[in-house]
C-alpha cells in the first residue's frame, strides 16, 4: 500500500509575493469604511504543499488613497503557490496593504476552510 507520509507538493517561498503590483488612487472625501472581500484567497501549507483556501476580507478607512481592485487581485493571486502559515499570510497581507495605503485603520481577516476538523479565523488590525 502506498503512503502519503513524507510527501510534499513543490511550492515557493514568501519572496514570490508580488507587492510591486499594488496600485492606489487618490481619495478626497468624507471618512468612510471600505470593505472588500474574496472567497478566492489561496496559499500553500508549508508542511504538505497542499492548498490553504480562505475567504479574505479587507476593511479600511482611507487617509488619502484607496486600493485599486485589479492590482489587489494580482497581489492576492501571487500567494497561490507560496508556502506560508495561515497566521503569517494574514499578517503579511495587512502589513503590505498598510504599507501602500497608509490607511487610518486597516483590518485583514481570513477565514480558512476547515482542515483536520479545525476552522481557523485570523485578523490583523493596523493603524488607529
Amino acid at each position: 500500500m502506498a503512503t502519503a507520509e513524507g510527501r510534499t507538493i513543490p511550492f515557493v517561498g514568501p519572496e514570490a509575493i508580488d507587492v510591486a503590483v499594488l496600485e492606489t488612487f487618490p481619495y478626497q472625501g468624507p471618512e468612510q469604511e471600505i470593505v472588500t472581500s474574496t472567497d478566492e484567497f489561496s496559499a500553500v501549507c508549508p508542511f504538505s504543499g497542499l492548498p490553504d483556501l480562505a475567504k479574505l476580507t479587507l476593511t479600511y478607512v482611507p487617509s488619502d488613497r484607496c486600493i485599486e481592485l485589479k492590482s489587489l487581485k494580482y497581489y492576492v493571486m501571487s500567494y497561490r503557490n507560496v508556502g506560508i502559515f495561515q497566521e503569517h499570510a494574514t499578517a503579511r497581507l495587512a502589513e503590505d496593504l498598510q504599507g501602500v495605503l497608509k490607511a487610518r485603520r486597516l483590518t485583514v481577516h481570513t477565514r480558512y476552510n476547515v482542515r483536520g476538523g479545525f476552522l481557523t479565523d485570523c485578523s490583523v488590525t493596523l493603524g488607529g
